[in-house]
C-alpha cells in the first residue's frame, strides 16, 4: 500500500472516528450528569493520548526512552499551538471557570517541572514517582469536581448506556487506527523526501500521534461543545507530561540534557500561556493566529537546530 493511500485512509478514519467519539463522550457526560469538560479532560484526554502511550511503552521497552520523551513533548506543542490554533480560527470559545482553576495551572506546571527534573540530565525512576504524584493530585481534583457538579447537572434524555459505550469505543478504535496510518504514511513520505530521522520523529510522528486530539477538538467545536474541545487538549497535555513520560521512565530512565528538549519545553510553555484566558474568558481568532505563529516558530527552530 502506498504512503499516500495510508494518509488518505487515515484521514477518512479520523473523520468518522472523531464524530463517533465526540458523540460518545458527550453522551457519557449527560448519562452520568457530569460536566462534559471534566469527562473530556480525563476520559477523552486519556483515550486520545493512547497513541503517545503506545509509543512510550514500546520505545522504552526497546531501550530508546528518549523517543517517548520527544514524542510526548512534541505532541504537547502540537496540541495547543497547532490544534487549538486551528480550532480558534474556526470559532472563538469560552473557557470554563473550573478549567481555569484546575486544568490550566496543571498544564502550565508540566514544562516547568520537566525542565527542573532534567537539570541533571537524567529523568530517574524517583523523578517518575514525583511526576505521577502530581498527576494523581490533579486526577483527584478532577474527580472531586465531577462529584461536586454531578447533582447540579440537568438530567437529559440520552441513548442507552450500551449505545454510548459502543459509539465511544468504535470512535476511539478508528482514531487510534487513523493515528497509526497517518504516522506510517507521513513517515514514509518524509523518508522518501530525504528528511532527517530526528525531524521525522519530532515533527511528523508527534503530529501523527496527535491526530485523535485534532479530530476530537475540531468535531467537538463544530458540534458546539467548546468545553469538550479545550478540556481534551489540556487534559491530553497533562497526561502526556505527568503520566506517559513517567511510565516510560519507570521502564527505562532517560538520559538527556535539558538543552536537547529546551525548544519543546519552551514552546509548550509559551503556547499554554498564550491560551490562558483573561477577562470574560473568551479565546478568539487573534489568539488562534498567535498560537499558529508559535507553532511555525517551533518548526523553524527545530529545522535550524
Amino acid at each position: 500500500m502506498s504512503d499516500a493511500l495510508y494518509l488518505f485512509i487515515g484521514v477518512l478514519c479520523a473523520a468518522i472516528g472523531g464524530e463517533l467519539f465526540v458523540r460518545g463522550i458527550v453522551g457519557m457526560a449527560q448519562w452520568a450528569r457530569i460536566a462534559p469538560a471534566i469527562v473530556a479532560a480525563t476520559v477523552a484526554a486519556f483515550a486520545t493520548s493512547s497513541p503517545e502511550l503506545s509509543v512510550a511503552i514500546n520505545a522504552a521497552s526497546a531501550g530508546h526512552p528518549a523517543i517517548a520523551l520527544g514524542d510526548a513533548l512534541g505532541s504537547n506543542v502540537v496540541n495547543i499551538a497547532l490544534i487549538l490554533g486551528i480550532v480558534l480560527l474556526i470559532a472563538e470559545m469560552r473557557s470554563s471557570r473550573d478549567s481555569l482553576r484546575r486544568d490550566f495551572p496543571t498544564a502550565l506546571v508540566v514544562p516547568g517541572v520537566m525542565a527542573i527534573l532534567l537539570l541533571d540530565g537524567l529523568l530517574s525512576r524517583f523523578d517518575a514517582v514525583l511526576m505521577l504524584g502530581l498527576f494523581l493530585l490533579w486526577l483527584r481534583a478532577s474527580a472531586q469536581a465531577a462529584l461536586r457538579h454531578r447533582d447540579v447537572e440537568a438530567a437529559e434524555a440520552v441513548p442507552h448506556g450500551a449505545v454510548i459505550v459502543l459509539c465511544a469505543g468504535a470512535g476511539l478504535a478508528l482514531l487510534v487506527g487513523a493515528g497509526y496510518l497517518i504516522v506510517t504514511g507521513a513517515s514514509g513520505l518524509a523518508t522518501t523526501l530525504g528528511m532527517d530521522p530526528f525531524l521525522v520523529g519530532a515533527l511528523v510522528v508527534a503530529a501523527g500521534t496527535s491526530t485523535p486530539e485534532l479530530v476530537t477538538a475540531l468535531v467537538a467545536r463544530l458540534r458546539g461543545h467548546a468545553d469538550v474541545s479545550l478540556g481534551t487538549l489540556l487534559g491530553s497535555n497533562i497526561f502526556n507530561g505527568l503520566f506517559i513520560v513517567p511510565v516510560a521512565v519507570l521502564i527505562h530512565p532517560i538520559n538527556v540534557p535539558v538543552s536537547a528538549v529546551k525548544a519543546s519545553l519552551l514552546f509548550g510553555l509559551v503556547a499554554t500561556v498564550l491560551v490562558y484566558p483573561v477577562g470574560d474568558g473568551i479565546l478568539g481568532r487573534r489568539r488562534g493566529l498567535a498560537l499558529l505563529a508559535t507553532y511555525a516558530a517551533f518548526v523553524v527552530v527545530l529545522l535550524q537546530g
